[in-house]
């Protein structure tokens, strides 16, 4: 099938379009070849997408035509999902205004996994990176400034409860220096409060640890030399967070997708990615009825009263990014953030939403 076929039924033609994922792949396995790299295979990512979206039943209720272009995407990179933590598709919904209102619709994202991202990281040839989880039995030591380093010497301990830091380190290729970051468990769980949408429906809840170690890779990756792989699965690993990721079929066919937010779209769930930054291109957008969007308050109690008038999680967090650092570092503010998120979030609930 060429690539004008697919894009055609992208755009709603119905001729001999298939019904489900399972059909598409089977259907389009070969679209997914041409975009596999070199070193993949195309039927081995087709069984490995099949099992993936057999595992987490939520992605049949997901647009097809959105979990295939996540696969499309996934196999562009070389980045096999729901294996081995290199990536996932995640069903991700979506409220959508319609002719009718609004209503939630579920789509599927591309996510990418820390492992992943280490792997596009040292396919570059470009530098190497890692990333670990310090646990309080286990040996460790790091300095920052003109000569950084991290030493770790595990003990065996693997209860989440039990981690204290969390670490990345970056070499690039001929760099005389390493870029290290290190992050305690508190600065990681205040960073996932600040930009978490979703409450106790996201996923560093249940996987903590893998949460943890990416945050901080991203960091490190920011001073790394960038593939064009690497920052399509960085810009794709931030715009899921926020919601505004918004792969269509034309885009992952065509490879022309860029993290462009839809200003008719809002999110109300996913279990997926965690933000390496917040989406700055998100806080220019005109949002009517949006209160105090993307301008900044005077003090750190406007930013908290601002907070209740607040209906939408991920408007909520692009105003809150629009403040000043001193304001977004308050303690304050982070308990209030959480606490209308985690009000939002019931409320979805309760509304079937």
């Amino acid at each position: 099938m060429s690539t004008a076929d697919l894009k055609s039924i992208a755009t709603g033609t119905p001729a001999a379009q298939p019904k489900d994922f399972p059909a598409m792949l089977t259907a389009w396995l070969p679209e997914i070849k041409r975009a596999l790299p070199k070193h993949l295979n195309a039927d081995r990512m087709s069984r490995i997408a099949l099992t993936a979206f057999r595992r987490t039943p939520k992605l049949g209720q997901c647009d097809p035509r959105s979990v295939f272009a996540a696969v499309i995407q996934a196999s562009q990179l070389g980045l096999e999902p729901d294996t081995l933590g290199r990536s996932f598709l995640i069903p991700y919904g979506k409220k959508t205004k319609t002719a009718q209102g609004w209503r939630t619709v579920m789509e599927c994202q591309f996510v990418p996994g820390w492992k992943g991202l280490v792997d596009l990281m040292n396919r570059s040839g470009q530098g190497s990176a890692w990333t670990g989880a310090v646990f309080d039995a286990d040996h460790f030591d790091y300095q920052l400034g003109d000569s950084p380093f991290v030493r770790h010497i595990p003990q065996g301990e693997d209860d989440q409860a039990r981690i204290t830091h969390f670490y990345a380190v970056g070499r690039a290729k001929g760099s005389e220096w390493p870029v290290v970051e290190v992050w305690p468990v508190s600065k990681v769980k205040k960073h996932r409060d600040r930009y978490n949408k979703v409450g106790e429906d996201h996923y560093s809840f249940a996987n903590f640890e893998m949460y943890g170690r990416k945050v901080v890779l991203l960091q490190v990756l920011k001073y790394m030399p960038c593939s064009p792989e690497l920052a399509t699965a960085m810009a794709l690993s931030d715009a899921a967070e926020i919601g505004a990721q918004n792969i269509n079929l034309d885009d992952a066919i065509a490879g022309t997708w860029t993290p462009v937010p839809d200003d008719n779209e809002g999110s109300d769930g996913g279990k997926g990615a965690d933000p390496g930054a917040a989406a700055d291109a998100g806080k220019d957008k005109d949002a009517a009825g949006d209160p105090g969007a993307g301008q900044p308050a005077t003090t750190v109690i406007d930013v908290i009263a601002d907070l209740e008038k607040y209906t939408d999680g991920e408007k909520m967090a692009l105003y809150v990014d629009a403040q000043s650092d001193e304001i977004k570092q308050d303690e304050r503010l982070t308990k209030a953030y959480k606490k209308r998120l985690d009000e939002l979030s019931a409320a979805t609930r309760k509304s079937g939403k």
